[in-house]
């Protein structure tokens, strides 16, 4: 689908089936999500879901109007992509060896990542920043025998003292 990527922050309440109703109606929709993360928020009875997609304008302001209606949904936001800090995390294990060991160290040092478990079979690295930064690792990492890898998707923040009950144009 041609369009631009689109951030939606959702607060819902923080209760099982929310983040089901949420994703059927993207699928409902026909509108395929390229992240979604969940997590609960600074009180416990709330959730944010971050979903990214890409959409056209009249698509992203339906998904929005569509969103609003279901029930449990408490507020919706899209986040500027420029004026927004986003994240990803991504954890990758990749093959150990006596002639690779060097250079998977160096790579994490100019990747400013942070190897977190290591063994003479492997070494597991965590990776944070945008997603242009992860990408970059993984395909840097795909000499190194990647073994496994997960990653979260995009984690997002208004920057500077707003936040998501704040007035918000979207």
């Amino acid at each position: 689908m041609k369009g631009n990527k689109i951030i939606i922050a959702i607060y819902v309440d923080n209760q099982y089936g929310v983040l089901s109703r949420v994703t059927a109606m993207f699928t409902r929709r026909g509108y395929n999500i390229d992240s979604l993360t969940v997590g609960e928020t600074e009180s416990p009875e709330y959730s944010r879901i971050t979903i990214t997609l890409t959409a056209e304008k009249n698509d992203k302001d339906q998904v929005v109007s569509q969103l609003r209606k279901l029930y449990n949904v408490k507020k919706v936001i899209v986040l500027s992509t420029e004026d927004c800090i986003k994240r990803e995390l991504l954890l990758i294990k990749v093959r150990n060896t006596e002639q690779q060991h060097a250079d998977i160290v160096e790579a994490t040092n100019i990747f400013r990542t942070k190897i977190i478990d290591f063994t003479d079979e492997a070494i597991s690295i965590e990776a944070t920043g945008d997603s242009q930064k992860i990408d970059a690792f993984i395909e840097y990492m795909k000499k190194f025998d990647i073994i496994e890898m997960c990653r979260t998707g995009i984690v997002a923040l208004d920057r500077g003292g707003d936040n998501i009950w704040s007035e918000h144009e979207d």
